[in-house]
């Protein structure tokens, strides 16, 4: 019942208590000194923050609960909020706390910033795809798909390509339109109301997930090895056998890039997007009129009010942003804002492959790479984009796939 996971990343994390609460001896092998992956705290000048800036939806439903099943309170650690896109032109969607589907359709129609025609197409082309069941004939990118449906206005501007930006982290004009269709499917499209409010933690991701995940599976057995990077791998009929250990099963749990060095099979032609976080210290009177502030360029993109003052910027995808340096996008984006020339502390966190770029036809792995052997991670779950919980999703069903194989 010995069962491996290598990387401690959120798929990693989710794959490690399935198995663990299902009995198996587990084994979490990271590579890094602490748990999180992607999603998780950092010391910076003696400060206390995220390697990047994530946001969650409600419908992040395997999140959340995971979150509970390790003793992470959701309602203690996530500031929750219904869901608006307000940007700095005076554009505002707003939705109030009524039963979906008439949240979305009340937010839509006071929607400022917006003429009633282009909201009655706009309600017209929403309910076409929902009887479609978001499925899309053939894919093709946002932007195409945009232009079919005629979305050429002031929705497309300030809400479809941010939301479509934010959500794949790729720009429309090469962003999947399935995988955005399958984003609003889960979020404004849902039966649930709570599905499309905003989460925002309260705390550092390593405080929301990674730290009471690596205590649980302690509590209860597992074997945890951060600082532990995998060096070979072999996966044989009857066991998997890591760095010369043999492991009933193993589930491989690694950012695409790292796990075809182990598994040569999954060496995939994939395309990768930046991210930046800039880290923005203000007065600490300084508030946005929303928690989450929509800017429309050139090089802003959203930012995030993390309270006390400090606001979080976060560009995603290739784009003119990337030629400027860590001071010059400082104050680039602090003049977008309006915050004046007298900048406080700062700081630009750069990831050059934050995520895979989701281009229309996106071939992904699968999760049963042999007999005992198992893929988990954003990048396998082809529902999703990289999102949080699609990570989280793919952990558990790797999981359950290992579960059944010992």
């Amino acid at each position: 019942m010995r069962v491996a996971v290598i990387g401690g990343g959120w798929a990693g994390l989710a794959a490690a208590v399935e198995l663990t609460a299902a009995g198996a001896n587990t084994t979490l092998f990271e590579a890094g000194r602490v748990f999180g992956g992607r999603a998780r705290g950092v010391e910076i000048d003696g400060r206390w923050l995220d390697n990047g800036q994530h946001i969650l939806l409600g419908a992040y439903r395997e999140t959340l609960a995971l979150m509970r099943q390790v003793g992470a309170d959701p309602e203690q650690l996530l500031a929750r909020y219904p869901l608006q896109v307000v940007d700095s032109s005076g554009f505002r969607l707003a939705l109030p706390k009524l039963p979906a589907p008439l949240n979305v359709a009340w937010g839509l129609f006071t929607a400022r910033g917006v003429g009633f025609g282009e909201k009655l197409r706009t309600a017209q082309w929403m309910q076409g795809i929902k009887a479609r069941r978001f499925r899309l004939e053939a894919d093709c990118t946002v932007t195409e798909w945009l232009d079919a449906a005629g979305q050429t206005a002031q929705l497309r501007r300030h809400l479809w390509e941010p939301l479509c930006l934010a959500a794949l982290n790729t720009p429309a004009e090469r962003a999947s339109a399935q995988l955005f269709a399958n984003v609003l499917r889960d979020s404004l499209g849902s039966a649930r109301r709570e599905d499309t409010d905003l989460l925002l933690p309260r705390c550092d991701f390593g405080r929301l997930l990674a730290e009471p995940a690596a205590r649980w599976l302690g509590e209860h057995g597992a074997s945890l090895r951060p600082g532990s990077r995998v060096r070979s791998l072999h996966a044989g009929f009857k066991a998997v056998t890591i760095d010369g250990e043999d492991f009933a099963a193993a589930i491989i749990a690694t950012a695409p890039q790292h796990a075809g060095r182990l598994f040569p099979a999954l060496a995939a032609d994939l395309d990768y997007e930046p991210i930046a976080t800039v880290y923005l210290q203000c007065s600490a009177e300084t508030r946005l009129p929303f928690p989450l502030l929509s800017l429309p360029g050139p090089c802003g993109q959203w930012v995030v009010d993390r309270g006390d003052g400090l606001l979080a910027f976060v560009l995603s995808g290739h784009g003119d942003w990337e030629a400027l340096d860590d001071s010059a996008l400082t104050q680039q984006l602090a003049a977008e804002l309006n915050l004046g020339q007298d900048l406080g502390w700062h700081r630009v966190i750069r990831e050059q492959r934050a995520t895979f770029s989701c281009r229309p036809n996106l071939p992904r792995p699968p999760a049963t790479l042999g007999p005992r052997l198992f893929l988990a991670g954003d990048h396998s779950w082809a529902e999703y984009p990289a999102t949080l919980e699609g990570a989280v999703r793919s952990g558990r069903h790797a999981a359950g796939l290992a579960l059944a194989a010992i």
